[in-house]
């Protein structure tokens, strides 16, 4: 199975709901347990992140706090907040498809497992070859919000 075309699925189910569209989905012996998706819309709450969603999940359904020996695939680089929470969690290797600029947490701007404070460094994997299709999703989303904003002036 390829878990980040799955994470992709995830980050469509987010366009349902009109949010930014991020998908991930945590992995365990080589089996999906939990999937999460943007919610931060349709919640309210800023730290609905797709990752978050997904370690709630995961944490849920295997009772524990921590997720030893789990991966996390998402579509975009995590924020300093999901870097935070991934490392908190303890997942062991993330993957995901395109660089953040403006708001990653770990190629770019916070770079936060560059420091030795943290008490676990997760392996990190960058996809590049899945880098377009996660940005050309996120263009589309953001020009038909600018779209949509437009016409209700």
């Amino acid at each position: 199975m390829n878990f980040m075309n799955q994470a992709f699925l995830s980050a469509k189910r987010a366009l349902s709901h009109d949010d930014v569209p991020i998908g991930a989905v945590i992995i365990k012996d080589n089996k999906i347990i939990a999937r999460g998706e943007n919610r931060v819309q349709t919640d309210k709450n800023p730290t609905k992140h797709a990752e978050i969603v997904a370690i709630n999940k995961a944490c849920k359904k295997l009772d524990t706090k921590f997720l030893d020996g789990c991966d996390l695939y998402v579509t975009l680089e995590p924020c300093a907040m999901c870097a935070t929470a991934i490392s908190f969690a303890r997942i062991k290797n993330i993957y995901f498809a395109a660089t953040d600029e403006k708001g990653g947490g770990i190629t770019t701007n916070a770079k936060i497992f560059e420091t030795d404070k943290h008490l676990w460094k997760p392996n990190i994997i960058q996809m590049p070859e899945y880098a377009d299709k996660s940005a050309e999703m996120l263009r589309e989303f953001f020009k038909q919000q600018r779209n949509n904003k437009k016409k209700t002036l």
